[in-house]
């Protein structure tokens, strides 16, 4: 049976100090949670601290991000070694926003994932389609173009760790929110293409995650549908009874 995970992406909010702050309070709230994994993905500056609050307990620390290169002059990026050391377990590679706002491509995409997979870090890969894809119904063309571009290349024993996070692109920040049954049919639609890719137990294996505006009122839905194994959570995770909520909810679901 696939492990849920509920993962929260900080993106660019709270201080060093704030991030303390919020990392204790969730580790409060959530410490006897141990039947799901629980990640948080706070800023680079930030995650330190956040592995220090959070050491040794049910609660993983992940990096928003990671550049392909092991050392250089590459000013702004960070590198596995760089993170692993840190503490992180997991990372976001492929962000809607990174490609939106910083050029990311399938490419590069799938270079990161090789580096992040040298050093052993779990790669949670983001895949998903913007509002004008959605409404010209290109939606499983998008997704399997993302698939196919980051995965290219690999065998499946070096992809057993995966996560794919399939995040609609007109649903995160916009407080809109796929259906459930949306949702369910692009999640098998994932899991059909990696079965083609690769094989039915290996995709039936792969964790795959929803982003999109995932808030309590809506977690549960969301989380009982077949092919979602959790969620990659945006502006919820950065308040505390939000996402205690979510974490709660999928629990309770296993139970």
């Amino acid at each position: 049976m696939r492990r849920y995970i509920i993962a929260g992406n900080w993106k660019m909010y709270k201080t060093i100090t704030e991030s303390i702050e919020l990392a204790n309070s969730l580790k409060r709230e959530l410490i006897d949670c141990a039947s799901l994994d629980i990640v948080l993905c706070p800023n680079y500056v930030a995650l330190s601290e956040v592995q220090e609050v959070v050491y040794g307990t049910n609660i993983e620390v992940g990096a928003q991000n990671v550049f392909w290169q092991e050392e250089g002059a590459f000013t702004g990026e960070v590198s596995a070694a760089m993170i692993k050391d840190v503490g992180c377990k997991y990372v976001i590679i492929g962000h809607s926003e990174r490609r939106q706002y910083f050029n990311e491509t399938n490419e590069t995409v799938n270079k990161r994932i090789t580096h992040a997979l040298k050093h052993e870090l779990i790669p949670i890969v983001c895949v998903g389609e913007n509002l004008k894809q959605r409404e010209s119904e290109k939606t499983f063309e998008v997704v399997e173009d993302h698939i196919k571009g980051a995965l290219g290349g690999f065998a499946k024993e070096e992809l057993s760790s995966l996560i794919i996070a399939y995040e609609p692109v007109w649903a995160i920040g916009t407080g809109k929110t796929a259906t459930p049954d949306q949702a369910q049919q692009v999640h098998k639609f994932i899991r059909d293409l990696l079965a083609k890719l690769f094989d039915e137990e290996f995709a039936s294996s792969v964790r795959i995650q929803y982003g999109g505006s995932v808030k309590p009122e809506n977690a549960n839905d969301l989380m009982t549908q077949n092919d979602i194994d959790g969620a990659l959570v945006g502006g919820a995770s950065l308040k505390v009874d939000s996402f205690v909520k979510i974490v709660k909810i999928t629990e309770s679901i296993i139970k």
